[in-house]
């Protein structure tokens, strides 16, 4: 099906930092009907509330970027919910998409679902050769299934259907609650409490050794973009920069974007995850697509509106 400017497309978490990210981005480039409910308006785990929603607004196109996340803390501490929210959110789409013949599917899902020691970088071929990273094998194993649900239907159906994994993201809209956030956003929040408090010492977790791959959400926003109008010839592709850095690097490029003076401290008593995780992204970058926002850039732009929007942390949620 061709789509038009006109054709309505559906985001489902569209408030969240990738749903958002992927509205601003399509929006931008000229599409006038989007449409998303907040979960207080739709509750995604709720096959019926689902059915009745696709079947009355037959949008042409469903992106999902509706999720339960977390960082380490947070998938550790809630692995039901990881589970089991998870799944139900994306079979309910993935089944509705499908029983009301919506043209396209974009399923976002997450680097975390390949294997702990996967060899670097990572290749989609990869997936489901080894174990898991303990610490996020709830969260890895439910988007595991939503990319094997979408290469079914593609296999099965001839769908054009799509499945996205970007690697760590940031940027507007991400979630600076020190109980449920990711590393980066956590680190511009501490960073930035500890400058307002004399310069105080920062305390980190870890060993500060593990390497990490980071994506401005933004410019995920543009690979889907580049997936809503293009027929993507494979069913799954990695969403990167192509470049990692180790997590101390990362603390001393936020430390001075922040002005933070103090010392950094690390607690080798927690628990590092995954050595390394860096993303293949050549599959997506032979479509058309790269990221164009340096992480300088993107974290500088992430302060800045950690310090327009300070005053309401946003909590994790779907």
């Amino acid at each position: 099906m061709m789509l038009s400017k006109n054709s309505k497309i559906y985001i489902a978490g569209h408030r969240g930092m990738v749903g958002s990210a992927c509205w601003r981005t399509i929006e931008k480039a000229g599409y006038k009907n989007l449409i998303g409910r907040s979960s207080g308006e739709l509750d995604l785990r709720s096959q019926q509330a689902v059915n009745e929603f696709i079947k009355a607004e037959q949008p042409a196109v469903i992106i999902d970027a509706a999720a339960r996340v977390g960082g380490i803390l947070a998938n550790d501490t809630y692995p039901y919910e990881f589970l089991m929210d998870n799944m139900l959110i994306q079979n309910n789409l993935i089944r509705a998409a499908h029983e009301n013949n919506v043209s396209k599917f974009i399923f976002l899902g997450s680097s975390c679902i390949y294997p702990k020691l996967a060899p670097q970088p990572l290749k989609e071929e990869y997936l489901l050769t080894d174990y898991l990273e303990p610490t996020n094998e709830w969260y890895a194993i439910a988007k595991i299934s939503g990319v094997k649900l979408i290469e079914a239907l593609r296999k099965e159906y001839n769908r054009d259907y799509v499945s996205l994994m970007p690697t760590n993201l940031y940027g507007p809209n991400d979630n600076y609650d020190l109980k449920t956030s990711h590393v980066l956003p956590a680190m511009i929040r501490k960073f930035h409490e500890a400058k307002l408090n004399d310069n105080a010492p920062v305390k980190l977790w870890g060993t500060g050794t593990p390497m990490r791959e980071f994506l401005y959400v933004d410019d995920l926003g543009k690979a889907v973009l580049h997936a809503l109008e293009n027929t993507l010839n494979e069913h799954l592709y990695n969403v990167g920069t192509g470049v990692d850095l180790t997590i101390k690097s990362l603390a001393k490029l936020i430390q001075k974007i922040v002005g933070h003076k103090g010392e950094i401290m690390w607690d080798a008593t927690k628990p590092d995850g995954t050595p390394r995780k860096l993303m293949d992204n050549s599959k997506m970058k032979s479509q058309g697509w790269k990221a164009e926002v340096s992480l300088k850039q993107g974290v500088i732009l992430a302060y800045q509106w950690f310090l327009n929007n300070s005053n309401s942390y946003r909590e994790v949620g779907i």
